[in-house]
């Protein structure tokens, strides 16, 4: 008897993207506009959470309206300050461990109307 054809050739998948107008790379005209409030004028929240991260203790900051490069020039500076790891996506900035209270002190130092959330 014969040998019986795949329905994938090649070894190629089946559903890849054949052509795509926006590649990967996002540019300035595919970026949603965000405006770039300054630190007095926005309200943040900071809390201390576990959920969906394996027990792993992490401070979430949320409630920025910045552009993406400055949010990342935020959270370097408060990974600095603490000492520790940390990420921005989304508007958020994480950073590990319970550093509640130091990240609160120093976004308030940086004229940002920070209040606690949570327990």
């Amino acid at each position: 008897m014969g040998k019986r054809k795949s329905s994938q050739s090649g070894g190629q998948g089946g559903d890849r993207a054949v052509y795509s107008e926006f590649a990967t790379a996002r540019t300035a005209a595919t970026e949603r506009g965000v405006p770039d409030l300054p630190p007095n004028q926005q309200q943040l929240k900071v809390e201390v959470s576990r959920k969906g991260r394996g027990g792993k203790t992490v401070t979430v900051i949320s409630g920025f309206q910045h552009r993406t490069d400055t949010l990342k020039t935020l959270t370097k500076k408060l990974k600095a300050q603490c000492g520790t790891g940390g990420t921005a996506k989304e508007n958020i900035i994480e950073i590990q461990g319970d550093q509640a209270d130091t990240v609160l002190a120093a976004l308030q130092k940086a004229g940002y109307t920070a209040k606690r959330s949570g327990g």
